[in-house]
């Protein structure tokens, strides 16, 4: 046995050992758009390939990676609070932070995460807490910073919210994966890897990161997946120019009707999204 497949076979010991079934684990984060309903559809694609190494380069809330738990992965986002939040929780720790549903601890906690931010600290363990704070308590799971980096989501609207004190679950879970911070053309892919994209919708989107990402964005994106030797991945919504794009660039496309996750008119009716696939 190969020293590779020895630690990987250590790694699912440790797994079972610790009583982690890491399919059952939720992603941390609220997150909009997230993809828990997708991985039944990935699943059967994946199954094959489960050896290999799974690499997002935009891993946002982690539904992906919790529901396909690979042994090993690369988790890249371009939003290096995401990534600082789960770096964090490697080492299994447990929220200090005082936390409650209330307006103004909200606004002091989020005037508080943008002075941490303008000092340059964004990368301590404050910077975590008060972000996954933020996250639970501010309007509908957004994520949305403005041109200066400031974190600007309103105060959310809820009934209760269960926040989570001990986070050690995802402690030997995400032991085993990388997490990196940066452009998806700087993620360095292996010819064997497993890619899954799940890039910003192809609609007006408001900013996840101060730098947003725009139709030029999702070309670069496209053409960059189709470059990759490995089997690829990648979900949008189905809009015609997503659609043409793809189909352009030699993937194969299955059509599929997402759950809404957020609509200011009330709309739930499913959302047309398509699923791109190559080397598959």
């Amino acid at each position: 046995m190969s020293v590779q497949s020895t630690a990987r076979s250590r790694g699912a010991a440790a797994t079972a050992r610790a009583g982690i079934d890491v399919a059952a684990i939720r992603p941390p984060l609220k997150w909009v758009g997230g993809k828990r309903w997708l991985v039944p559809h990935i699943q059967p694609l994946w199954a094959q390939y489960r050896d290999r190494r799974l690499v997002e380069p935009l891993c946002g809330g982690l539904a992906i990676a919790l529901g396909l738990s690979p042994t090993r992965a690369l988790l890249n986002d371009i939003n290096p609070h995401t990534i600082n939040f789960y770096r964090w929780l490697q080492g299994g720790p447990q929220l200090t932070l005082p936390v409650r549903y209330d307006s103004d601890l909200y606004y002091a906690y989020r005037e508080r995460f943008n002075a941490l931010i303008a000092d340059g600290k964004e990368a301590s363990s404050e910077a975590a807490e008060l972000f996954y704070y933020l996250n639970r308590t501010g309007y509908n799971g957004l994520c949305r910073f403005n041109r200066r980096g400031e974190y600007n989501v309103p105060f959310g609207r809820y009934k209760t919210i269960n926040y989570a004190t001990d986070f050690s679950p995802y402690r030997e879970v995400f032991s085993r994966w990388e997490f990196t911070v940066g452009n998806f053309e700087a993620v360095p892919l292996k010819p064997r890897d497993v890619v899954y994209a799940d890039p910003p919708y192809d609609v007006e989107f408001t900013q996840y990161t101060k730098e947003g990402f725009g139709w030029a964005d999702q070309v670069r994106l496209a053409e960059w997946l189709a470059r990759h030797p490995g089997p690829t991945l990648l979900s949008n919504q189905a809009t015609e120019r997503i659609i043409h794009l793809y189909e352009r660039l030699g993937f194969a496309l299955r059509y599929l009707d997402a759950p809404r996750r957020i609509s200011c008119t009330g709309d739930r009716t499913p959302a047309r999204e398509v699923l791109a696939t190559r080397n598959l």
